[in-house]
């Protein structure tokens, strides 16, 4: 009988970490339109929660076990996941601009039509990452993988990629424009989907081994100085 309650998803209440601490047992739990603005989650263990339409504004959930977590069209700017396990967890829809994910576990995390505008990825590890329809304007990416993904509608521009890893990443209707991507790698992949608009060549030979368009080449050589004629 007890399970069968705590089936039950909690809607429309305004909840802090006692709240939370006392929600937290062997069924993962749902909240539904619930005010989570500046709570204190950090190292709870949220394993396979899923929030709808929450207010997570500023809330803290450093160091906490939330894989498999669904958080969908929940609002989160300036949330700190840092150093959480996000592995197998789905972020659908939502705000999460100026986010911290630093040193975050983000092992087969999918990431779809969500705004990340200024989200710090920095040091955070990432196999089998999904994104689609994401705005990762001006977000820090240093020394991130993309390898081997498919990167569909995904707005990188400004972003922070030095040192990423882009072999044989395709992509897809995405902007890499005036990004940093010093040190990346791009063997193998496929740029002819990519806004490659203002990047600053200062190695030329970071492309390599990449595909372009014929437009994509007139942009960089004039990136170069040179004019394409």
């Amino acid at each position: 009988m007890d399970d069968l309650f705590a089936s039950q998803p909690i809607a429309g209440a305004t909840l802090a970490r006692s709240d939370i601490e006392r929600l937290i047992g062997k069924v993962p739990r749902t909240l539904i339109d619930c005010d989570l603005e500046q709570a204190d989650l950090s190292g709870l263990d949220l394993t396979r929660w899923r929030f709808e339409r929450c207010n997570l504004r500023r809330s803290d959930l450093a160091g906490a076990k939330l894989e498999g977590t669904v958080w969908q069209g929940c609002r989160g700017p300036f949330a700190n996941f840092s150093g959480a396990n996000l592995s197998e967890a789905e972020f659908i829809g939502g705000d999460w601009n100026n986010c911290a994910m630093r040193r975050a576990t983000l092992t087969s995390t999918r990431f779809t039509g969500s705004k990340l505008t200024g989200a710090d990825f920095t040091e955070a590890r990432a196999m089998h990452i999904h994104f689609e329809e994401v705005l990762l304007v001006s977000a820090k990416l240093p020394g991130f993988s993309f390898r081997k993904e498919a990167l569909r509608r995904v707005d990188l521009s400004g972003a922070d990629l030095r040192k990423g890893d882009f072999r044989m990443t395709v992509f897809e209707d995405c902007s890499l424009r005036e990004a940093m991507v010093a040190g990346s790698r791009f063997e193998g992949s496929d740029l002819r989907g990519a806004d490659l608009g203002g990047l600053r060549l200062v190695d030329a030979r970071l492309f390599r081994g990449a595909t372009i368009s014929r437009e994509q080449a007139g942009q960089l050589l004039g990136e170069l100085g040179l004019n394409v004629r």
